[in-house]
C-alpha cells in the first residue's frame, strides 16, 4: 500500500505520538521529503525515537527509505518509478519513459540522501592531499567528469577507469588521500577489491553506489544511489544522472567548504579561459 494512503487509512491503528507524526506528514508531505529527522520530530512535538517507530510501523527499514516511499508516493503521473523502455515503443513513449524515470530516480536520491554522510565526504574531500575518482563501464564517464569538475579545487586530482591502473594506484595511497568509488550495482567484483585495497592503503574511500552492495561494505562512506534500474539490456541510464548530480552537490560543498579565498581562485582560472573563446558582439 501507498505510504501516503497507509497514513490516511482510520482503521491502520497508530498511537498518539504516531498520529501526531502522520498529521504533520499529510499536512506537507512534499516538505517531509527534503526535511531531516529532527525538524519533524520538533515539528510534530514528539521524540525522534517516535519518528522512527513510526517508520518502522509502516514498513521502513529507518527515516531515510520512508523518504525514499514517501516520495514513490508523490510521483503522482507516473505509473511506475522505473519505466523501461520496451522493444515495442514507439519514439514518443521511449522519449516520456526516460525522461519520466529521470525526474524519478533525482527525486529519490534527494530525498533519500543523507546529510551526514555528504557532510564527511565533503570533509574528506576539502582536506585530501590527492583526489581519486574510479569508475568502469558505463561508470568510467562518470569519473571523468568528477576529475573534470574537481579539477578546479586546486587539490591534486586524477580519474582511473583501468582496473590495473585503479589496483597499482590504490595500493600507493595515504590517509591524507581520498578514492571514490562509482559503480552503480556496487557488485562489480574488480571495483569491490579495488575498494578494499585502497581502505587497506590506509586512504578513505567513498562509494557512490548502491546502499547495502558489497562495494558499499568496503567503503569508509557510502553515498547510497537505489534505483530500480534494468541494466540487463541498456546502459544504465537515471542511476548515471544521479551519479552525475552528487558529483555536483560535492564539489559545490567543498567549494563553499574552502570559503571566500576559493572563490576568488576560481575567478582566476574562469579569467584563464577569456583569451581562448570567441568574444560576443
Amino acid at each position: 500500500m501507498n505510504i501516503l494512503n497507509q497514513l490516511r487509512d482510520p482503521s491502520y491503528k497508530l498511537s498518539k505520538s504516531a498520529q501526531k507524526v502522520a498529521c504533520v506528514i499529510l499536512q506537507n508531505p512534499q516538505d517531509i521529503i527534503h526535511s531531516s529527522i529532527a525538524k519533524l520530530a520538533a515539528a510534530s512535538n514528539v521524540s525522534e525515537p517516535s519518528v522512527i517507530r513510526l517508520c518502522h510501523k509502516l514498513g521502513c527499514a529507518g527515516f531515510p527509505d520512508f523518504k525514499v516511499k514517501l516520495a514513490q508516493g508523490l510521483a503522482t503521473g507516473i505509473p511506475r518509478i522505473t519505466r523501461d523502455v520496451a522493444p515495442d515503443d514507439n519514439l514518443q513513449t521511449m522519449i516520456e519513459k526516460i525522461f519520466d524515470s529521470t525526474h524519478a530516480t533525482l527525486q529519490l536520491t534527494q530525498a533519500a540522501s543523507n546529510l551526514s554522510c555528504i557532510e564527511k565526504a565533503t570533509n574528506a574531500l576539502a582536506q585530501a592531499s590527492s583526489i581519486l575518482f574510479f569508475g568502469l563501464g558505463a561508470s568510467g564517464p562518470v569519473a571523468l567528469d568528477a576529475q573534470h569538475k574537481f579539477f578546479r579545487i586546486n587539490t591534486p586530482v586524477i580519474a582511473h577507469i583501468d582496473i590495473l591502473n585503479q589496483r597499482m594506484t590504490s595500493a600507493n595511497l595515504s590517509p591524507r588521500d581520498v578514492v571514490v568509488c562509482i559503480s552503480y550495482t556496487g557488485r562489480t567484483i574488480a571495483m569491490i577489491d579495488t575498494a578494499r585495497v585502497a581502505k587497506k592503503s590506509g586512504a578513505v574511500v567513498i562509494g557512490i553506489t548502491s546502499p547495502n552492495s558489497p562495494l558499499a561494505k568496503e567503503c569508509s562512506i557510502v553515498l547510497a544511489v537505489e534505483t530500480p534500474e534494468d541494466t540487463d539490456m541498456y546502459t544504465p541510464m537515471t542511476s548515471r544522472i544521479a551519479h552525475l548530480v552528487l558529483i555536483d552537490v560535492l564539489v559545490t560543498a567543498v567549494a563553499l567548504k574552502r570559503g571566500p579565498q576559493y572563490s576568488e581562485h576560481l575567478l582566476r582560472i574562469k579569467e584563464s579561459f577569456s583569451d581562448t573563446r570567441l568574444k560576443v558582439e
